[in-house]
């Protein structure tokens, strides 16, 4: 395991202090959470972005009657 120093504000440190003596857990545990929740949703969607980016240069698009049944379908009225 390796060691990191980050700064933080003072308001973001004292967040973290509460939270690690409200859940008792120790700041660096919270910090190693946040830390990996963002890779993963960060991961995730350059993912989504690239698979997208591909579909698209493939010229896979929805029909116009396809976004119209989703529009209707979220309530909206795309007419």
């Amino acid at each position: 395991m390796s060691v990191m120093s980050v700064r933080l504000p003072s308001e973001i440190e004292q967040q973290l202090m509460q939270l690690a003596e409200a859940t008792n857990r120790k700041k660096s545990w919270l910090v190693t959470q946040a830390i990996q929740d963002y890779l993963e949703r960060e991961s995730w969607q350059v993912k989504e972005i690239e698979q997208a980016l591909v579909e698209a240069d493939a010229g896979d698009f929805a029909t116009e009657d396809e976004m119209l049944k989703k529009f209707k379908s979220w309530g909206v009225n795309a007419n």
